[in-house]
């Protein structure tokens, strides 16, 4: 059985004995949730927060390796950096409008307590923000759980890894090889999420009633509408106004990766696949595809990027907290960021949900009514991912084109000129 069976036949045990704690047997709820679901729970939400700094540290060292090389980092390999940071931030003030407009965690009768948020002052201006992301000891932030700070010394770690190499293969190998037992552990945490689903959602739904069930369906739709925004506003608009391709044609012809993506939930594994429906169907060349669909597998996660901006809203929502520009700025800066290291595996989105609801203060006591509903966007978001970076790759082909012919046109010239 999938994984994504289970942790749907966990959510739906989850629903059952929520229910039967709320309207049958309530006088039950109190025990249970003490002794039986919430150390389950709690288990499930610290084994996941364990994984956190790590997997961001060594991920983010590993991307940014990768696209500071300087073999790669020519004119093509800046557009397509620049191309998957600016998708990145739409995919972010999309989220964030689509959160703030449709509202999904205000549910009537809903009411999470309030006293289980992180401890939250007063949000400095943005500016300060962005001049306190330089760590002035990087353990320290690291012990301190400081994501921004995290992030920025993982990509300089990343960037002087990659002007030493030849020097530092050693210290390289060995943090691939961290990466490898890391994301061994995301698959063994990931293999109790069913338990951590079932007990969680047991534990809102006792508390909370239908309305969690509610609130829970509001926020699928809300993700689901801003993921369709994004691929039909953003992506359809780079494909016919850069691309010089029809989106409805460009979808057609790549719809066999993005069957496979939705299947999978991996951008790593359906890369293969996207590379040859690429060069095949869509007639992209070969050095093209072959760098901006891999770079995009490890850094272009615009789905993921989306789900991390409506979670962080509905859950703020849902605690009736108000979220400043302050804070929704850092929700865009540090989402982005972390779209760098979150990795194209099923499951570390919400790892990396995490790194953004603490960036700003907020509970994960509610990220039951995520995780319960996740394994079926994670195959949508997928999809959208692996289409955005096709979409660069269209993009960056046609723009080589027009270069192509300017070099030419100009080689011409000197050479009649000569």
């Amino acid at each position: 059985m999938s994984l994504t069976k289970k942790i749907l036949i966990g959510m739906g045990l989850g629903i059952i004995v929520g229910l039967l704690f709320n309207f049958a047997i309530p006088q039950w709820f109190d025990v249970a949730e003490t002794y039986v679901l919430n150390p389950l729970g709690k288990v499930f939400i610290g084994l996941i927060k364990l994984l956190v700094v790590p997997i961001v540290v060594i991920s983010i060292i590993l991307g940014t390796a990768g696209i500071s090389d300087p073999k790669k980092l020519g004119r093509i390999g800046i557009k397509t950096v620049i191309f998957f940071l600016i998708t990145t931030s739409i995919a972010l003030m999309i989220a964030l409008s689509v959160g703030n407009i449709i509202e999904p965690g205000y549910v009537d009768g809903l009411n999470f307590d309030s006293d289980s948020t992180v401890e939250r002052k007063e949000a400095p201006p943005v500016m300060e923000t962005l001049l306190n992301i330089i760590p002035t000891n990087a353990f320290q932030a690291m012990v301190e759980g400081n994501m921004l700070q995290i992030i920025f010394f993982s990509i300089l770690f990343g960037f002087a890894l990659t002007q030493l190499q030849g020097k530092v293969d050693g210290v390289k190998m060995f943090i691939e090889e961290i990466n490898k037992i890391l994301m061994f552990l995301v698959d063994v945490v990931m293999k109790l999420a069913p338990i951590g689903a079932f007990a969680l959602i047991a534990i809102a739904i006792g508390g909370q009633g239908i309305d969690a069930i509610k609130a829970m369906f509001f926020y699928f739709g809300a993700v689901l509408l801003a993921l369709f925004i994004h691929l039909g506003l953003t992506y359809g608009s780079v494909i016919y106004f850069l691309g010089k391709m029809n989106p409805f044609t460009f979808i057609k012809n790549f719809f066999p990766a993005i069957a496979v993506a939705f299947s999978t939930s991996s951008s790593s594994a359906t890369l293969p696949v996207s590379m040859d429906t690429a060069q095949k169907n869509l007639k992209i060349p070969k050095s093209i595809s072959g760098f901006v669909q891999p770079l995009g597998a490890t850094i272009n996660m615009d789905g993921t990027a989306i789900m991390q901006g409506v979670a962080t809203v509905f859950i703020a929502q849902l605690y009736g907290v108000d979220l400043s520009i302050a804070d929704l700025a850092t929700i865009v800066l540090t989402a982005t960021l972390a779209s760098i290291g979150t990795a194209g595996v099923p499951g570390v989105g919400i790892i990396m949900l995490t790194m953004v609801l603490t960036s700003v203060g907020l509970s994960l006591d509610a990220i039951a009514l995520v995780l319960g509903v996740d394994r079926l966007l994670d195959m949508t978001r997928t999809a959208v991912n692996i289409t955005g970076d096709a979409a660069c790759a269209q993009y960056i082909s046609k723009s080589e084109e027009k270069y192509d012919q300017r070099a030419s046109a100009t080689a011409k010239t000197a050479t009649k000129t000569v």
